[in-house]
């Protein structure tokens, strides 16, 4: 347990020495935002709250900033986020069969970190490469095309390698 504290503590002063080499007033809130995210890679209500108090504005603007804007996250994802397009092009071609397999071989539900908080597979509605149906994109910038669920293993394989 004490681990995590010390861990937790340590990312909290991460964010602190953020938020005083940028002077931090509330009009960098979603400058700050990113950061935290970043640093504790989801916006918890204690990090919300925390910011809140740093830039001396109701954690309700906080709040409302955070849910307005689809990049930040309330919940916690794997640190590589897989997301299977499921638009009518992908899930024409096979998509759910695709995003089925991510699942089962992690081992875990859609939108749901691995135990290991390495992987979270994520159904989104468009990935604007229709002609390479079914699409995913791994991370922000690796997309995969033209996919069969038998392709899947391979995929995770790569990202589990970067890892060790």
């Amino acid at each position: 347990m004490q681990d995590v504290c010390t861990t937790g503590e340590r990312l909290f002063k991460e964010l602190d020495e953020y938020i005083k080499s940028i002077n931090a007033t509330p009009d960098k809130l979603i400058s700050v935002l990113q950061k935290a995210q970043e640093i504790f890679g989801y916006l918890s209500p204690q990090v919300q709250q925390y910011i809140a108090d740093a830039l001396n504005i109701p954690v309700s603007q906080v709040y409302g900033v955070v849910t307005f804007y689809n990049f930040f996250s309330t919940t916690p994802k794997g640190k590589v986020q897989i997301k299977v397009c499921l638009g009518t092009a992908c899930y024409v071609k096979g998509a759910d069969r695709v995003f089925e397999r991510f699942l089962e071989e992690l081992g875990v539900e859609p939108e749901k970190p691995t135990k290991d908080g390495q992987f979270s597979v994520h159904a989104v509605r468009c990935l604007g490469a229709c002609s390479m149906a079914p699409v995913v994109l791994v991370g922000e910038k690796d997309f995969y095309g033209r996919l069969k669920p038998d392709m899947v293993p391979r995929i995770i394989a790569k990202y589990r390698e970067v890892k060790s």
